[in-house]
């Protein structure tokens, strides 16, 4: 197992591509990449599979997301040729959440709705990261004040594995330079007022001035808008 100052050390002075190349050498065949299709997880995924390295790129498929979201997601498979690995939740657990609570049920309380996460996502995620040592993701430090705290690189104790974000430290403006230099697909909703975008339900266009976040789960109060998925809790999944 390797420890993130032997990881840190290893990436150290190293751009995205080349530390990307170098954890993918590392963790050869156990290194996994999450995309929900974003600004930040396009111009990760046009690296990966731009220079053809060899990390296993995958999204959960909540069953939930916005149209503009498959296009990007089935337009990025057209042009890089390579596959998107979907990850779906346990149908038996979906089924019963549905059948007891209704469709809708997250926007009762917190609980429905972390209930909803840890089905439609946190369980699945569990699935993709078992097996993996290294889990790439599209984190950037400015996106929320509780990410500013962070590093590139982390020990992620719930699923035991090192987490590394290889633009961590980009600006948005910088994320957007990349994208229109390289001509990478985005979705569209992100020029809509979109900066975050999850499932449908849960997520709205922010207004000027609002925090980054605020347009996921805007019905709740902002210190509960993470869904888990980089701060996992057991007690957060479906018993």
């Amino acid at each position: 197992m390797a420890d993130t100052t032997y990881i840190s050390q290893l990436i150290e002075g190293k751009g995205p591509v080349k530390a990307l190349q170098s954890l993918a050498g590392q963790f050869h065949g156990e290194i996994v990449f999450s995309t929900s299709f974003g600004w930040e997880d396009q111009v990760i995924t046009h690296m990966i599979f731009a220079n053809n390295i060899p990390i296993k790129v995958f999204t959960l498929e909540t069953g939930r997301l916005f149209p503009e979201t498959y296009y990007v997601w089935n337009r990025t498979m057209e042009i890089y040729g390579k596959p998107v690995h979907a990850y779906y939740p346990v149908h038996q657990l979906l089924e019963d959440m549905v059948n007891t609570k209704g469709p809708n049920s997250f926007y009762e309380s917190v609980d429905n709705r972390k209930e909803c996460c840890g089905i439609r996502k946190i369980e699945p995620l569990k699935r993709a990261l078992v097996g993996n040592q290294c889990w790439i993701t599209g984190i950037r430090a400015e996106q929320s004040t509780n990410r500013e705290d962070m590093s590139n690189v982390e020990w992620d104790e719930g699923n035991q594995l090192i987490k590394f974000h290889p633009i961590f430290s980009w600006t948005l403006d910088e994320v957007k330079a990349y994208i229109k230099e390289y001509n990478i697909p985005y979705n569209t909703l992100h020029d809509k007022g979109f900066p975050s975008i999850g499932c449908l339900p849960c997520t709205r266009a922010v207004q000027p001035g609002e925090d980054f976040r605020a347009g996921r789960w805007w019905w709740e109060d902002q210190s509960k808008k993470e869904c888990g998925l980089h701060a996992i809790e057991l007690n957060d999944l479906k018993e």
